[in-house]
């Protein structure tokens, strides 16, 4: 701080030297108080109006009428906590000989069912151990050795059977549990003693066992007309890289690459370019398919950032025409194709309307650059009943990878990667058949039968 009898001391360049840099000082002090004002006003970004996992909201405190509520609709059947079993393994009938008040004979035909339900126990679970001899013997005729040979489906090598190897993938890669709890509940539920390298060496003999059933997979993603496509961070020996699913109604693939690139489309479309591709506006995504549709699931969220953000004039006008084109291809099914033109005209002229407009916020100016450069991707699917205006498929089939880095940190070796994979690939792939994740795997480890449908 300059004091005024300093001041005096200054001749007069000094004196405007001193002002230019009092100035300087000034304007950036502004510009940094600016930039603090609008973070601090800025919207906070949440699962609904930005591309942020909805593990990171705030979580509200739930009421006490909320509470109860939820209570009372898991309740299933009136006066009973959940349905009737459809397949009953016994069924216990209790009927009246006599009355009990008066002691008086009951008819058995006079008798109507008053109440049932059903009691449910788990039997004892215990590993079934086959023990199995192999027998030499030395030829007396000519000396030579000869040993027995195995039963099918009991030769040498790995102790363990398709049913634990099965479950072991179901419990490891369905429902993220670790290697040392794999090893407990093992150990105390089936008695079964197996060691964590054990179980490593189980799901290294897997991955080559999968193989075909992987290839299987690649061929039919590198020969679809249609593909959705993500990707979501993962962590591999410490290091960020990158899963990516390619998907539609057929297979899902998941691979991890170090790379985030373009490259790694290439890679796995083998040079096939399918007549559409679904994803998010991520630039590694554009330009693989002969059309192009933009996720309209992330759009919407981006339009909610900009209404949070104070836009309006332009954001709630995009979200709306979004929402009406979402529920127009829902219609799709039942209507003619000449309703369906008519439906992408109105919405093409309505979008005219809205990119006329000026926003008066520096988010509603970057949607509106946004869409004027994309604008001829956001209604695509009205071209084919098959197509989906968003890629929900996508973030659904990448939800499970996600909770699985969170639980497990990551992946310390390349084959553990590999390995997760492939099984999210079958699992994946599998419930486009009908097949819950351990009947997936089940059916992918019996060699008796292909994967995929013939």
């Amino acid at each position: 701080m300059i004091t005024k009898e300093q001041l005096t001391k200054l001749t007069s360049e000094e004196k405007d030297q001193l002002i230019l840099e009092q100035s300087l000082k000034i304007q950036m002090l502004e510009t940094r108080i600016a930039e603090l004002e609008a973070l601090i006003l800025s919207p906070k970004k949440t699962s609904k109006n930005s591309s942020s996992p909805p593990s990171r909201d705030q979580k509200a405190n739930l009421s006490e009428g909320k509470k109860g509520g939820r209570r009372e609709k898991s309740m299933g059947r009136k006066g009973y906590a959940r349905e009737l079993h459809p397949d009953p393994d016994e069924t216990l009938e209790s009927k009246l000989k006599t009355c009990r008040q008066c002691g008086g004979s009951l008819e058995e035909d006079d008798q109507r069912l008053h109440v049932e339900y059903d009691k449910i126990e788990i039997p004892p679970v215990k590993a079934k151990v086959t023990r199995v001899r192999l027998y030499a013997c030395t030829c007396k005729t000519c000396g030579i050795i000869s040993k027995a040979p195995a039963p099918q489906g009991f030769e040498e090598g790995s102790p363990f059977g398709r049913s634990v190897e099965g479950l072991m993938t179901y419990i490891r890669y369905g429902n993220h549990v670790s290697y040392k709890r794999l090893s407990e509940m093992f150990d105390h539920v089936f008695g079964l003693s197996l060691s964590q390298g054990a179980i490593a060496n189980i799901f290294k003999r897997l991955n080559t066992r999968f193989d075909p059933h992987l290839q299987a997979i690649i061929n039919c993603i590198q020969s679809s007309r249609l593909v959705y496509s993500d990707e979501t961070s993962a962590r591999v020996r410490g290091k960020n890289e990158w899963e990516w699913v390619f998907q539609n109604d057929e297979v899902v693939l998941h691979v991890i690459r170090p790379s985030r690139g373009a490259n790694v489309v290439q890679e796995v479309m083998g040079g096939h370019r399918p007549i559409y591709w679904i994803s998010d506006l991520y630039s590694a995504q554009k330009g693989h398919a002969e059309k192009w549709q933009i996720c309209l699931a992330h759009q919407l969220r981006d339009c909610q950032g900009g209404i949070d953000g104070g836009d309006k004039v332009f954001s709630w006008r995009m979200k709306r025409l979004f929402l009406r084109a979402i529920v127009l291809s829902k219609r799709r099914p039942r209507v003619k194709g000449a309703t369906l033109k008519a439906y992408r005209q109105q919405l093409e002229k309505d979008l005219d309307t809205v990119l006329a407009l000026s926003p008066l916020t520096q988010a509603g100016e970057r949607l509106k650059k946004r869409y004027l450069k994309n604008r001829k991707h956001l209604f695509t699917f009205f071209e084919d009943p098959s197509l989906e205006p968003t890629n929900n498929g996508s973030e659904r089939a990448l939800r499970p990878s996600v909770v699985f880095r969170k639980v497990t940190n990551g992946f310390r070796s390349d084959w553990g990667r590999d390995c997760f994979s492939v099984v999210r690939s079958i699992i994946g792939t599998g419930s486009r058949q009908g097949l819950n994740p351990y009947q997936s795997i089940q059916k992918a480890l019996n060699p008796q039968q292909p994967f995929l449908p013939l």
